[in-house]
């Protein structure tokens, strides 16, 4: 039966194996990775497509679509619908 002196000792010399087999593999990666790179021209761009590329608009106001008559309130048709609008045909409530 092994001791817990004995695992330990396992246990760090696995643990230097398991970095030294990282370090050899993360290195033919790259190796792999710059020849892919080099045979096909590719750019930074092409291999890791930046995500800020898009615009994103927050808080943009948005036109209104329906106005009560009545009251002058409007709704753009987007969330739930005011209480003026519900149960109601829109059609009669559009702003042209």
């Amino acid at each position: 039966m092994t001791t817990y002196k004995q695992l330990l000792e396992q246990r760090e010399s696995l643990e230097l194996q398991i970095r030294e087999a990282k370090k050899r593999e993360t290195g033919a990666a790259i190796s792999q990775a710059r020849a892919l790179v080099a045979e096909f021209g590719l750019t930074a761009q092409d291999v890791f497509p930046s995500t800020k590329t898009r615009t994103v608009r927050t808080g943009a106001k948005v036109a209104a679509k329906y106005r009560n008559t009545a009251t002058g309130q409007t709704w753009t048709g987007r969330g739930k619908p005011p209480k003026w609008i519900e149960g109601q045909e829109r059609t009669q409530f559009l702003i042209r």
